[in-house]
């Protein structure tokens, strides 16, 4: 794997990653969107979320991150990038989420993540 390749595959990591709980902060409301009928309840939540920026911005940068991914596949190691891309994302969305404040667990939080770093420079080191 290229360093280009691998700077791409943890830039999607850091795109999927860091956008996870910012959607979880944008959606926040959504539960009180209430209409008549499931058309119009389903339709009423498409347009809270689409006309919301806080949930709109980093949904197109992890729309972002996604094509990135696509385009990254063409030319990386399937077996390295995918196990890469979804262990580095989980770090990521766990120490983003602890930045925003979310309860991200204690010690066993900190040890997985360690243990999700060992076997990714495992990962990388054997190919």
């Amino acid at each position: 794997m290229g360093k280009g390749e691998a700077a791409a595959l943890v830039l999607v990591a850091v795109l999927w990653g860091s956008t996870g709980p910012f959607l979880r902060t944008g959606a926040a409301g959504l539960e009180e969107v209430r209409c008549r009928g499931r058309l119009q309840q389903l339709l009423a939540e498409i347009r809270f979320l689409g006309l919301n920026y806080k949930y709109v911005v980093p949904f197109l940068l992890n729309q972002g991150g996604s094509l990135l991914f696509y385009l990254t596949l063409a030319s990386a190691d399937l077996s390295l990038a995918v196990p890469l891309c979804n262990s580095l994302a989980l770090i990521v969305t766990l120490v983003t989420g602890r930045i925003l404040g979310e309860d991200i667990g204690g010690k066993r939080s900190v040890a997985g993540m360690l243990l999700t770093v060992l076997g990714v420079t495992l990962c990388v080191a054997g190919s």
